[in-house]
């Protein structure tokens, strides 16, 4: 199978949905099948896609407004690569962010193949264009059943969905050899309790929720330290014609100020963004996901599983589907400071009252949702699609 993928920037900075990309069309690769990228920015993946794929190619822009001569301008030259692009007859076009939807329509048109669109996200600033580009999708793989959902609602077929729950590397992501020396490693000597968040720093992330919790429970005697790492989120300005990381600093700002307000600045630190988290994940008692948005399918609840770590998160989006059976105890209503205190405080004792937690952790990670699990799935559709246009 010949695949076209594409991909925005190449970053692992962004979120899981880049990286997910990049493990999907590895194992593909490993399969026999041929990739070749297309993408917007370079970034630091860049160089592990150009280790297996058969070809990597820059494109200008995947869309334009309208509103902006520039942005109008940029998106010709994009157009005629389109157009001449060398691509072989029996290749599928596998569109990583249905914000790209115009360009795969019209790589879909000029050399008549079949589209298929990975949703990892929820139906959100959609215009004209992208609706238009998403009406030639042969078949749409989904992240989640309340992603699914979310489609199904806006307006797409539910037979023309497909659901493949993401998954992860367990050779990467595993429970840590010495707990001790990596809880020192983060500067904690003693009997500490470590709750982390391991993420991007955006607001639909509610970390207001994870702070305050925080702070319920260090009132409550109970001794915890909260690390957040992740880097604040960047947003297109159209006004500046680039990408500004204003909101999400001031996000984090707010932040860090309401953990002076609530009298836990040494209680809760900001480490930044990481580029390997295992160290963390493995440092931890336990791992949140405080979302306030429809998360559709979280890399961080697989990761931190895997790592033998229980996670607590928002009963929102994909989360329940993820975090089912004992795990189905672990969630919390979204924004309420009170309940996530009150799972924290019944769970962050874990490794006295039941030490054999953590490996049901990485147990169920291993029946459910590894890498391979996934791989099988994103092959199984793209081949069954291609048989059937072939």
């Amino acid at each position: 199978m010949n695949l076209i993928v594409l991909e925005n920037h190449v970053t692992s900075q962004r979120g899981g949905q880049e990286l997910n990309l990049l493990e999907i069309c590895r194992g593909l690769s490993q399969r026999g099948h041929q990739i070749t990228l297309l993408y917007l920015k370079p970034g630091d993946l860049l160089a592990q896609y150009q280790s297996f794929c058969d070809r990597t190619i820059q494109i200008s822009a995947y869309g334009f407004d309208w509103r902006s001569f520039k942005s109008t301008m940029q998106f010709l030259p994009s157009l005629i690569q389109a157009w001449q692009l060398s691509i072989a007859p029996d290749s599928l076009i596998f569109c990583n962010d249905y914000h790209f939807s115009l360009f795969a329509y019209l790589l879909s048109f000029f050399h008549r193949l079949p589209y298929v669109c990975y949703l990892q996200l929820p139906p959100i600033n959609l215009n004209h264009q992208r609706e238009f580009g998403l009406r030639r999708v042969d078949r749409f793989i989904s992240v989640s059943k309340q992603t699914q959902q979310d489609w199904i609602k806006f307006g797409i077929e539910s037979d023309r969905i497909r659901v493949v729950y993401n998954g992860v590397d367990l050779e990467k992501f595993k429970p840590a050899e010495n707990f001790t020396q990596i809880r020192q490693q983060w500067g904690v000597f003693d009997d500490t309790r470590i709750v982390s968040y391991i993420g991007r720093i955006d607001r639909e992330k509610g970390l207001e929720t994870l702070i305050k919790a925080t702070a319920i429970l260090i009132k409550k005697g109970i001794r915890i330290k909260t690390l957040i790492a992740g880097k604040p989120v960047t947003h297109y300005s159209f006004s500046k014609g680039r990408e500004c990381e204003d909101e999400g600093m001031d996000y984090l700002r707010s932040l860090i100020q309401l953990a002076e307000i609530e009298g836990i600045s040494e209680q809760v630190q900001f480490v930044g963004y990481l580029a390997n988290p295992v160290s963390l994940y493995q440092a931890s008692d336990l791992n949140v996901l405080p979302s306030i948005w429809n998360e559709p399918c979280s890399l961080g609840l697989f990761e931190s599983l895997a790592c033998g770590v229980p996670k607590i998160a928002s009963r929102i989006g994909g989360n329940p589907e993820i975090l089912a059976e004992e795990f189905a105890d672990y969630l919390f209503e979204p924004g309420d400071e009170k309940d996530l205190a009150k799972v924290l405080d019944r769970v962050i004792d874990w490794r006295e009252k039941d030490p054999v937690l953590g490996t049901r952790c990485r147990q169920y990670i291993l029946d459910h949702f590894t890498n391979e699990k996934m791989i099988d799935g994103i092959e199984k559709n793209l081949l069954g699609l291609a048989i059937s246009r072939y």
